[in-house]
């Protein structure tokens, strides 16, 4: 009974990953800094502005045109009422990773 259990229970993790590929798919030639970028915004960004970047509750975060600046003090210090911070959570290196990551994102 134990590996029938153990055996559906990985076959629903299985099906889960395959219905969710935008959070595991990675675009051709992406950089080393831009994979750990998608998995930070996976993590941290992907319940607001959907897997695919597309926007859901937060806008949609392909194209951008904002500096890397204006886009760090975004995600450092958040936007009131709209975006939380993340300054204490992310390093100055994980920002720069997740910036990489929303510069491929193109329509």
């Amino acid at each position: 009974m134990k590996k029938f259990r153990y055996a559906f229970n990985l076959g629903w993790l299985l099906f889960g990953m395959a219905a969710t590929p935008g959070l595991h798919a990675s675009p051709p030639g992406l950089s080393h800094e831009a994979k750990h970028g998608q998995d930070l915004f996976a993590r941290n960004c992907a319940h607001c502005h959907g897997d695919d970047g597309r926007g859901d509750e937060g806008p949609d975060l392909h194209n951008l045109k904002k500096s890397d600046a204006r886009i760090t003090k975004f995600v450092t210090q958040g936007i009131k009422g709209e975006m939380p911070a993340f300054g204490a959570k992310l390093n100055d290196a994980d920002v720069k990773a997740l910036i990489a990551f929303l510069r491929t994102l193109k329509d």
